[in-house]
């Protein structure tokens, strides 16, 4: 069984991200968290490398047209569609477009809790709604009304695994077991270690 502490997650800095020259600040926000990096490259995706990332769940285009339109319904505004499988298309149609428009940065992230920590640190899907000390909330100022009067997708700097099984199926899409490299901290011994032993000389 594999121990909570060697639990992985995929982050893919968008094109905005990158533009905007925040790696090194996002890099920052989940190292200060305590996690480990384990893999990072830079590359443009091409547009099925995208479509295969969005549709590795099934259930993926419908499940984010959904959220879109109860977005929208929740802010009092009226959708462009009703149907979750057109709103689902309408959004891949925008990432496709938006992570192929420039580098992207990739990085498989190793630590108790990875995809949750990542989660929450990075902040909600629509920078708008986002909390205030998360990374979407500081530094994105879009939102679904935006991105949809534009007809694009929401730049909201990153990409970030839902769940360790989504985790697992990306972290297998962008990466080989090669380009992932298996090391130790110094500071895993104060984050793991039960009796914090070897501190005292």
């Amino acid at each position: 069984m594999q121990h909570p502490k060697e639990e992985r997650t995929l982050v893919i800095v968008k094109p905005d991200g990158i533009q905007r020259s925040l790696i090194g600040e996002i890099i920052k926000r989940y190292e200060r968290m305590g996690l480990k990096l384990v893999g990072l490259k830079l590359f443009i995706p091409t547009e099925a490398q995208v479509e295969e990332h969005y549709l590795l769940d099934s259930g993926w285009k419908e499940g984010v047209g959904k959220k879109a339109i109860a977005s929208y319904e929740k802010k009092g505004l009226k959708p462009s569609t009703t149907d979750p499988i057109a709103a689902g298309e309408k959004v891949l149609a925008g990432l496709r477009k938006y992570l192929t428009a420039g580098p992207v940065v990739a990085s498989v992230w190793q630590g108790a809790h990875a995809v949750e920590i990542i989660r929450k640190v990075t902040g909600g899907t629509e920078p708008l709604t986002s909390d205030v000390g998360t990374i979407r909330g500081d530094f994105v100022l879009d939102s679904y009304q935006m991105a949809d009067t534009d007809s694009r997708a929401v730049r909201n700097l990153i990409h970030a695994s839902g769940s360790v099984e989504e985790a697992k199926k990306e972290i297998l899409h962008w990466f080989s077991e090669g380009e992932l490299v298996n090391y130790r901290l110094v500071q895993e011994q104060i984050l793991y270690d039960v009796d914090l032993d070897g501190i005292l000389e």
